[in-house]
């Protein structure tokens, strides 16, 4: 596969593709899909190089049915992107903002802009993504109708931004993971700003969940997020997803993940990365580099 092309859940000018376009770089080629799904299947049959994927929110939290897809599929996270979200209102070319009586948009997006939403005093309508309702805006070529969605797809469906920085709140980021089939290679993990992030399932002992947090203590690593997922089939038994700084193949990761396949009934390393920090300077992935 000689260009590189990024799979991303939605239709043109979604969040995701925009993410996607930041992360690698504007010479790339997109591959809308469906579904959540659609991305992994892409990614194991080779369909594109890379599937970048939302998987937390700042202001709603984490998108769980994709923490539950890496787990069951043979991929691994080589990035991640902290993305600025800001929402627009789009509308039809020359209409103003007071004609609005109906918005379309993905429920996060709705969620997300509510308190504005409630100032205009229409009505709102869930969609599967918030290009889409952009999409359909402009089909539907009525002037009361409006979309939920980025400065890009304006472009891409030709729509007038009635409104920037819609949402309730600024702080409003979105941490999206790119994904591959191979690991990230690098040459010396214990030089770099890496994360690495592991998935494990515990034997139900008491403290079992104490000891296992211990083995990154112990060794001063510093644990970025902690989460926890109801195991499918098994009633109040739980996976714990969790992000540390270093990389898997570092000496003192190596031994915390060792120590910590002692103690877990199942564990899988999702992957090592290079960390992206909000407002960092330092280059993005340089795709060439991953295996």
């Amino acid at each position: 596969m000689s260009e590189l092309k990024i799979g991303f859940q939605g239709e043109p000018g979604a969040y995701s593709e925009l993410a996607a376009f930041e992360h690698f770089g504007s010479e790339i080629k997109t591959l809308p899909c469906d579904s959540f799904d659609d991305v992994f299947d892409a990614i194991i049959h080779a369909e594109c190089n890379h599937g970048v994927l939302p998987f937390e929110n700042s202001l709603t939290g984490s998108i769980h049915r994709n923490f539950d897809l890496i787990t069951r599929h043979d991929v691994n996270i080589v990035g991640e992107y902290h993305m600025r979200v800001s929402h627009c209102l789009l509308g039809l070319s020359g209409v103003n903002v007071d004609e609005i009586m109906v918005v379309h948009s993905h429920p996060q997006a709705l969620q997300q802009c509510e308190r504005s939403l409630v100032k205009l005093g229409v009505h709102t309508i869930a969609e599967t993504d918030t290009a889409g309702s952009a999409r359909f805006v402009k089909a539907k070529a009525n002037s009361a109708t409006a979309a939920i969605a980025s400065k890009r797809a304006a472009e891409v469906y030709g729509l007038e931004i009635l409104i920037e920085n819609f949402e309730d709140n600024p702080a409003n980021f979105t941490r999206f993971l790119a994904l591959a089939k191979e690991p990230q290679l690098v040459e010396d993990p214990e030089d770099g700003d890496y994360k690495t992030s592991v998935v494990f399932s515990l034997k139900n002992k008491p403290g079992v969940l104490f000891k296992a947090l211990s083995v990154f203590a112990l060794r001063d690593i510093d644990l970025t997020k902690i989460e926890s997922r109801p195991i499918v089939g098994k009633p109040w038994e739980y996976m714990f997803y969790v992000d540390f700084e270093g990389h898997r193949k570092a000496v003192n990761c190596d031994r915390a993940l060792e120590h910590l396949g002692e103690l877990a009934a199942y564990m899988k390393v999702l992957g090592s990365y290079a960390r992206h920090r909000v407002n960092s300077k330092e280059p993005r992935i340089n795709a060439d580099e991953q295996g």
